[in-house]
């Protein structure tokens, strides 16, 4: 007897679905369903839930696309912000001129004691309005920034005007030789003359002006004409300064993360009710020889207390737009800038002096003394260091003076100093200054504000008024010459020498004043940093003033983006957002093509039920093998 497989349905077996799920590791299971049983577990009431459950499920991936897209779009364009600025501030390769997409520009600073020419470079712009050009100082091919100073200032030439465009020559001849030579035409070039020119008569600035503007064209071929050249005042001085400072600080990026300061910002001249929300920019402090200044963003309306100060605050606010669109707002920025001159450290030194000799003098004829007429009978001044013998004033009225390093009684000594008046909203000399948030503020200390705090104290960098006063305090009550041992031994700053030593009590005494008494700093101030260079480089005001005075070059690379980008409308319309609405269309093909499969299926088990006998069925729907029957030959 021979057993042989049963052929019974073999038609049928082949026509019907079975949907089969397989496992060998880690333990080997088989689970089967035909499509007998598929119909009996999917009713009619469970398929619509499946089907709701189905759409459920995809509106919810289609929302967690489209948020995690934008999230992603934002997080690549922070990041981009992020990398652009981090080059900015760290590159110090030497600049590729073989670029034919870069740009360049110069900057000619004519100060009181000499002119320097910068040159700058700049990739072209990335045709997105929101953003500035990308600026940066060039470097030669040994990764030194192109910078050249020659002396002395201009001014020097008042009486021979016709000398100022020989004396800026070399400068222009410097810089032509870094510049590729098929880029000079489309160069910009400004001539910006400050302190020392200011003091000329008007006919003298004029006469010197002229002949730069009438000689330069004919033996350069830079981008220039008359409005590039000009005597700037000191406002807008210390307005470029600021835009420099805070563009390599990054804020005027408005890509923020979560963790970054933003502040309200009532834009002027907008229409818009809701303030705009940006990054906080920086305020900056400046305290030279001469001159002390200060500038920062007032980002809400003022209100003054008297037309007269309404008068003299709108010589002291700057209101300017940083975009190359006049209609945006993003970039518009209040300023208040304000220099005091008398006020640096040197300068106030020197009132100081005088305001000794004058009142000794005055005191001695009065009293019949002779206090500080003679080294053994110095006049004691706490504003040096203790037990410091100095001389001051002129031959034929000589004062001797001995320091008995008092910190304290020199503060108070110099408070009178500060001219400060009654009036509200007031700083040195009783000028305007619009209020400062202190709790949502940030400033930063250059020159005399980071000398004071590091080349002798140590304590460069965050500020902290307390310690700063007890390091101060600490030092001018320390023998002279204990300070004389440390110096000779190397202990202070290598381009600490004696003056600064002699100094330091005066200065720090005289600082700390007028960074709370006169700009009215409260003591317990944590935001402000004394720096010399910001992210290791010196920053130039002539960075801010090729920032405002290019603004608008982006507008035609825009223009050309925008054209480019009409071109391809199709192939980005087509990308969407990374392909996330590519990758959806995929998904709601494979799931129409599963309920197709389940709608064949059906009809299949429709037909084969027809056909097949009960008794047929279910060695099939448990998925065993075909029986075998004896067959007798």
């Amino acid at each position: 007897m021979i057993y042989v497989k049963q052929s019974l349905n073999v038609k049928t077996i082949r026509t019907m679905g079975r949907i089969s799920f397989s496992c060998l590791f880690p333990a080997s299971w088989h689970f089967s369903l035909s499509s007998q049983v598929l119909p009996r577990l999917l009713t009619p009431s469970l398929r619509q839930l499946l089907f709701i459950g189905l759409v459920l499920c995809l509106m919810g991936l289609l929302y967690l696309l489209l948020v995690t897209g934008k999230g992603h779009v934002g997080w690549i364009r922070e990041e981009n912000h992020f990398h652009r600025h981090l080059a900015r501030v760290t590159d110090v390769d030497a600049t590729d001129t073989s670029n034919p997409n870069l740009n360049y520009g110069l900057v000619v600073d004519c100060g009181s004691s000499g002119s320097r020419v910068f040159v700058y470079c700049w990739p072209r712009h990335n045709g997105n309005p929101h953003e500035l050009l990308d600026i940066r100082q060039m470097r030669d091919q040994h990764r030194k920034p192109v910078v050249m100073k020659i002396k002395p200032g201009i001014s020097e030439l008042a009486k021979t005007p016709e000398k100022a465009s020989n004396y800026i020559f070399p400068l222009l001849s410097f810089a032509a030789q870094h510049i590729p030579k098929n880029k000079h035409q489309e160069t910009p070039l400004y001539i910006l003359c400050t302190a020392g020119m200011r003091i000329l008569p008007e006919s003298q600035q004029e006469a010197l002006l002229e002949d730069l503007r009438t000689d330069i064209p004919v033996h350069f071929n830079f981008l220039f004409s008359d409005s590039h050249v000009e005597v700037i005042s000191g406002k807008q001085e210390g307005v470029y300064a600021w835009i420099g400072i805070n563009f390599v600080l990054g804020r005027f990026n408005h890509v923020h993360n979560d963790g970054e300061a933003v502040v309200e910002v009532h834009v002027p001249g907008s229409d818009q009710q809701e303030a705009l929300v940006r990054k906080r920019t920086a305020g900056v402090l400046d305290m030279g020889g001469v001159s002390t200044q200060i500038a920062y963003e007032v980002p809400k309306t003022v209100s003054f207390a008297s037309p007269q100060q309404e008068e003299v605050a709108k010589n002291l606010l700057a209101e300017f737009n940083l975009g190359c669109d006049a209609h945006r707002t993003e970039h518009v920025y209040r300023v208040y800038v304000s220099t005091f001159l008398g006020f640096g450290g040197n300068a106030a030194r020197q009132r100081y002096e005088e305001s000794l000799i004058r009142n000794t003098a005055t005191r001695n004829k009065l009293l019949g003394q002779h206090i500080g007429e003679t080294a053994e009978s110095p006049l004691l001044d706490p504003c040096l260091p203790t037990d410091l013998q100095d001389e001051i004033g002129p031959s034929t009225q000589k004062l001797y003076l001995r320091g008995t390093g008092d910190f304290d009684q020199c503060r108070q000594i110099l408070q009178p100093f500060l001219n400060r008046t009654n009036e509200t909203q007031t700083s040195l000399s009783g000028i305007y200054q619009p209020a400062i948030d202190y709790s949502n503020s940030q400033f930063y200390g250059f020159s005399e504000f980071y000398y004071c705090t590091e080349d002798v104290l140590r304590m460069g960098g965050d500020y902290n008024a307390s310690k700063y006063a007890q390091a101060a305090k600490s030092y001018c009550g320390t023998q002279w010459k204990t300070l004389r041992e440390r110096f000779d031994s190397g202990l202070y700053a290598s381009h600490a020498d004696l003056h600064r030593l002699k100094y330091q009590c005066f200065k720090s005494a005289w600082m700390y004043e007028v960074l709370h008494s006169g700009f009215s700093f409260p003591t317990n101030y944590k935001n402000l940093k004394t720096a010399l260079l910001v992210y290791d480089k010196e920053v130039q005001w002539t960075l801010g003033a090729i920032l405002y005075r290019t603004r608008f070059l982006p507008l035609r690379d825009i223009q050309q983006e925008s054209l480019k980008g009409a071109h391809s409308h199709w192939r980005h319309s087509f990308s969407f957002v990374n392909n996330h609405y590519l990758f959806l269309a995929c998904f709601f093909i494979v799931l129409l093509s599963i309920m197709l499969y389940l709608l064949r299926l059906r009809r299949i088990h429709r037909r084969t039920a027809q056909r097949c006998t009960p008794s047929s069925v279910p060695w099939l729907e448990e998925g065993l093998g075909s029986p075998t029957l004896p067959i007798n030959l």
